[in-house]
């Protein structure tokens, strides 16, 4: 949030409690390579026991997806929040200014009266020995009781005009407070998960790591491989859009960048950031998180799938990636990795999304 908006978010604050007193092509599934040899003498963990390190890490890491879209939801509707704050005090702003006014032309109206020997303006008309003058002061008396009642009216709207933007104003600035509250603690949440796995891998030896990072390419080939094996890749012809093409096009020049959950580039992206950031490069806004991605965008059957539509991961829907053809993705994996191309079914597909509706025959559903 800019220094302005916080200046305006201050001023917010300040004028509701003031009126409140008024009223995210290649292929990344080859054949691994043979894991290294150890060093005579060294004890390494058995093959059982670091399968075992590496279905903890993926469970730590997932859950650090999980709290990352959690932050990112709060962060979203936080910035919300805060615009509609610094509305609602602009309108409080101008409501007061035109209260003021309203007072100044009623106190006028007063003093006139008050001129006219505080007679009212009918007294004033009966007094009156000219016809003429009694026909001119009748128009006038009429006018004159519309513009006041007129008056009184604008007078009384714009003072509940002013309470109701206080009550509103009040209500948000509540959601804000409670907004940065679940973002603290989806972030703490996000910590601790990325903490106890990085010291789980910490105390792995160098042969160990690397034998754990073969196994990591071993599990999501072998998930590559029941996936092609299926005939699904026989199905897939779809071609991109324009649309499509550009998001692909932006997603795959970030290729190595590394992970960083919670950002949006374009130093470093968490998987929606990149998919988000991809497609507004594309002319088109998406949701920020993945799991919004797959409430809000189009569903499609997988055999429908072309470049640029969005692939979301696992029953939770913590993940997101972008289809590139060829069976593959580009995606940004989680902590301590950089934005890569992987099988498309190396991980458990939920299903797929499409932000755009393109050209040519379009066979998903709603």
């Amino acid at each position: 949030m800019g220094t302005g908006k916080r200046g305006l978010m201050a001023t917010a604050v300040a004028v509701v409690c003031a009126v409140t007193v008024l009223a995210a092509p290649g292929t990344a599934f080859a054949n691994p390579t043979p894991s290294p040899t150890p060093s005579a003498g060294q004890a390494l963990a058995p093959a059982k026991d670091l399968e075992a390190v590496r279905k903890k890490l993926d469970k730590l890491y997932r859950a650090a997806a999980r709290a990352t879209d959690e932050y990112n939801a709060a962060d979203e509707k936080a910035d919300k929040q805060s615009t509609q704050v610094v509305e609602l005090a602009k309108k409080i702003v101008k409501g007061q200014e035109k209260l003021r006014k309203l007072k100044d032309r009623a106190g006028a109206a007063a003093a006139a009266q008050y001129r006219g020997g505080g007679l009212p303006p009918e007294a004033h008309l009966v007094l009156s020995d000219d016809p003429q003058d009694f026909l001119d002061g009748a128009g006038r008396v009429r006018e004159g009781h519309h513009a006041t009642k007129g008056l009184l009216g604008e007078l009384t709207r714009t003072q509940e005009d002013l309470e109701q933007y206080a009550k509103d104003a009040s209500a948000q600035l509540k959601k804000l407070e409670a907004g940065r509250k679940a973002k603290a603690a989806a972030q703490k949440k996000i910590e601790k998960q990325i903490a106890q796995a990085e010291k789980l891998e910490s105390a792995l030896q160098k042969e160990e790591q690397e034998r754990l990072a073969e196994l990591e390419k071993e599990a999501a080939n072998k998930a590559q491989t029941a996936w092609l094996d299926s005939g699904i890749l026989e199905e897939i012809n779809g071609k991109a859009s324009e649309q499509g093409k550009k998001a692909v096009k932006y997603a795959t020049a970030q290729i190595g960048k590394p992970y960083q959950w919670g950002a949006e580039g374009p130093r470093t992206y968490d998987c929606s950031g990149l998919t988000s950031q991809a497609w507004m490069s594309a002319g088109r806004g998406i949701p920020r998180t993945s799991q919004e991605q797959w409430k809000q965008l189009r569903h499609i059957d997988v055999q429908d799938m072309r470049p640029g539509d969005l692939i979301i991961y696992f029953g939770d829907a913590s993940h997101v990636a972008m289809y590139i053809g060829d069976g593959a993705i580009v995606h940004a994996p989680r902590p301590g990795r950089t934005v890569t191309i992987a099988g498309a079914g190396s991980m458990p597909i939920l299903g797929v999304v499409r932000p755009d509706a393109g050209t040519g025959a379009d066979t998903g559903t709603n």
